[in-house]
């Protein structure tokens, strides 16, 4: 697996993640819009409520993912890391990370990778460590082998 490969397949989710929260706009969107007034206004007035909830809600969605996709495009693939910093690969032991996004697991080339924030508890216990360093993380003990 290959940072690049990594990156690029989180980014295609992030992609995704981006275009299910068009999509759901512009559908809930269109109900609300076409929502045909009853005979009871109340029901007309909390069926557009709830599409506009809905709208609103999808948006902080699309906006999330905005900004985790401009945040991640900061992300240097060439950078050599002597430690482990945002835009680390940092294979150890057990697992690998990616310090990036909070996306959890995700697999490439048949191996699996776990994307983290460096605010994440892992994330925090790793932060500028150096190859070879050893970390103890809720009773395990986690060295670092490399840093890409």
């Amino acid at each position: 697996m290959t940072k690049e490969k990594l990156y690029h397949k989180i980014m295609a989710i992030i992609d995704q993640r981006i275009e299910r929260a068009q999509l759901a706009i512009a559908s809930a969107k269109e109900s609300r819009d076409s929502e045909t007034k009853s005979s009871v206004g109340d029901k007309y007035e909390t069926g557009r409520t709830l599409m506009q909830q809905e709208v609103e809600k999808n948006r902080v969605q699309l906006h999330q993912a905005e900004r985790l996709k401009t945040e991640l495009g900061n992300i240097n693939l060439r950078k050599k890391h002597s430690y482990v910093e945002f835009g680390s690969l940092v294979n150890c032991k057990q697992n690998t990370y990616f310090i990036s996004a909070a996306l959890g697991q995700i697999e490439v080339d048949g191996r699996t990778c776990f994307c983290i924030s460096l605010v994440s508890p892992i994330g925090q216990a790793l932060r500028h460590k150096k190859v070879g360093d050893t970390v103890n993380f809720r009773g395990k003990s986690i060295t670092i082998l490399t840093i890409e």
